[in-house]
């Protein structure tokens, strides 16, 4: 009995530190912000479109009236502004306002209020006109609402920018990126959305027969509605449209699993990269393949973002600063170098 109760504290005990581990250790914000200029761009791209017909989707007279979109989201009045919003000027405020924010997230200017204000639009877009939503914009809203959470804007922005100008104006030493435990909670739960989507997509695969019998993938691409290069000669191939059917659902099935792995998860994204870039190109849809791929950025360690944009070594850490460990490691012969001196001293 009292094996069985050592086992069970043990294993509690380790559930709880890899818990706590994966959620709470301090990470460098690297990879969180530079999927803040990718996902900030893409919000500023997108919403900059509505401009095209903004009167005609989102004033009260438009093409979907408040009442129609309400009654399609079960009259709960979503979040959305473009309830309150009566006259053209005050639309085209507000419009203007939202691609202020998105391009200031794009760029780090004030990143953290940008940031809310950013989810905030995007939110209100969407809950507006809900018939004229796609995947692209559900993406957009959960990348807006993670970047929140997050330093987002600590490096590769005109906050960390201003903040280094100010210090050496002052004679002081610009302070560094520290890791951050808000940076990791961003990042997970990102990862975890991800492979939500995927694991999603998988299963509402599996239950359609054209993805049993291997002929999905020459669906998709000789549909002519999406199509946006000539992809028919496909059609020669039947067992490379099957092989192509079969491994997509595998993918998406397995990438929940897969990912967590350390060995596999270059294979799992890289394997991304087709998928989506396939999407982007030979169906039309680019802003959704892309925007799946800033998604899976997530999922780049941040060592690897500051070795390709800041040229540091692998083996560093915090921001491209040295690590503590490496650090400790060169300056502890030194510290002890005093020390033998005078033992051998005290001999002699």
């Amino acid at each position: 009995m009292q094996l069985v109760i050592n086992y069970v504290r043990d294993l509690s005990k380790w559930l709880v530190s890899g818990w706590n581990r994966f959620w709470f250790t301090p990470e460098d914000p690297a990879t969180l912000c530079v999927i803040r200029i990718l996902a900030g761009g893409m919000l500023f791209y997108t919403h900059l479109v509505w401009s095209k017909n903004l009167e005609q989707f989102f004033l009260p007279s438009g093409w979907i009236s408040a009442e129609a979109a309400l009654e399609m989201q079960g009259d709960n009045w979503p979040l959305s502004y473009f309830w309150l919003i009566q006259s053209p000027a005050a639309l085209w405020t507000v419009h203007i306002i939202a691609l202020a924010a998105m391009l200031c997230l794009t760029l780090g200017l004030f990143t953290r209020t940008a940031a809310v204000l950013s989810w905030i639009a995007a939110v209100s877009y969407v809950n507006r006109v809900p018939i004229a939503q796609f995947g692209l914009d559900q993406l957009n809203t959960m990348l807006a609402l993670y970047l929140m959470i997050g330093p987002s804007g600590a490096c590769y922005s005109l906050d960390r920018w201003l903040q280094t100008r100010r210090a050496r104006q002052q004679g002081i030493q610009p302070p560094q990126v520290e890791p951050s435990v808000s940076a990791n909670i961003a990042i997970r739960l990102m990862q975890f959305h991800m492979c939500v989507i995927y694991f999603a997509a998988g299963l509402g695969k599996v239950q359609g027969e054209t993805w049993w019998r291997g002929d999905a993938m020459w669906g998709a691409l000789a549909n002519l509605e999406y199509q946006s290069l000539d992809m028919t000669w496909l059609a020669a191939w039947p067992l490379v449209l099957s092989l192509l059917t079969h491994a997509t659902v595998f993918w998406e099935m397995t990438f929940c699993v897969f990912v967590w792995v350390p060995r596999l998860r270059p294979l799992v994204l890289a394997a991304a990269v087709p998928v989506h870039l396939g999407i982007a190109f030979f169906m039309g849809m680019i802003t959704f393949g892309l925007v799946m791929l800033f998604g899976c950025a997530s999922f780049v360690s941040p060592r690897i973002v500051r070795m390709l944009l800041d040229h540091s070594p692998a083996e560093q850490g915090r921001g491209g600063a040295e690590s503590p460990a490496r650090a400790t490691a060169q300056t502890r012969p030194l510290s002890r170098r005093p020390v033998a001196a005078s033992r051998a001293a005290k001999r002699s």
